[in-house]
């Protein structure tokens, strides 16, 4: 498989799809098509996250997206098992990696170190933060993303409140500006990605607003196209 050159930076606003395990095979293919469709539609960046399993087909069908790895091992090339390096996302068409996710929480010296291989080999990181002070954190080790979501309101029906919003962006950006910041959890409608827009973030990123939706693809394009609204207008009315 050929590699993708690897987009030297992500521009905001941008929207992640990140269907976590919720979907694989045909269904994470056709929620994967239809964001493709989509990303050639809208001139913003859609990061698009799946499964290991999942990760060579979706690279293969899907051109426009930048398909991102759900995580990613501190380790080399050689003698380990069952674990995902570097070097092997990348020869696949994997563009971007999530790391230190609630669900695969890393040390800070595995993330810094995991972080630096990404960008040897031209993987983009995108790395989690669960308050201000642990995005500052992480800041300072020079992610491409902080993704800052409270754990509590992983899955939720409630997006984070103004003054969380505002305040992570705020000490993220102070310690080192040129990181952008996601906000996530809790993302249910278009009216939510738009409230975060509002309040300074520069990407969002949804879960189950999108695949526990009475219409995924539907609920989908209606959030990339506030998106695409925002950065087009730099506001939404």
């Amino acid at each position: 498989m050929a590699v993708r050159l690897v987009n030297k930076k992500i521009k905001a606003p941008f929207f992640v799809v990140n269907p976590k395990s919720f979907l694989f095979g045909e269904s994470l293919m056709d929620l994967a098509r239809h964001a493709d469709q989509l990303a050639e539609e809208y001139p913003i960046d859609i990061l698009f996250t799946a499964p290991l399993t999942e990760l060579a087909i979706v690279a293969k069908e899907c051109q426009n997206l930048i398909v991102t790895a759900q995580h990613m091992d501190n380790i080399e090339c050689g003698d380990s098992m069952g674990r995902v390096f570097a070097e092997s996302l990348k020869h696949i068409g994997v563009q971007a990696v999530v790391l230190n996710h609630a669900d695969n929480p890393m040390s800070c010296s595995d993330l810094s170190k995991a972080i630096q291989r990404a960008k040897d080999v031209g993987l983009l990181t995108i790395v989690c933060a669960d308050s201000g002070q642990e995005g500052q954190a992480l800041a300072v080790l020079g992610p491409d993303i902080v993704l800052a979501e409270p754990t509590e309101l992983i899955g939720s029906h409630q997006i984070s409140d103004r003054n969380y919003v505002i305040s992570t962006i705020e000490k993220i950006k102070k310690i080192n500006p040129c990181v952008l910041v996601e906000q996530g959890a809790g993302i249910r409608s278009a009216q939510d990605v738009a409230e975060l827009l509002r309040l300074g973030a520069d990407g969002v990123g949804v879960t189950s607003g999108i695949v526990k939706a009475e219409k995924p693809i539907e609920m989908m394009k209606e959030m990339i196209e506030v998106v695409a609204i925002y950065g087009k207008k730099g506001s939404i009315l």
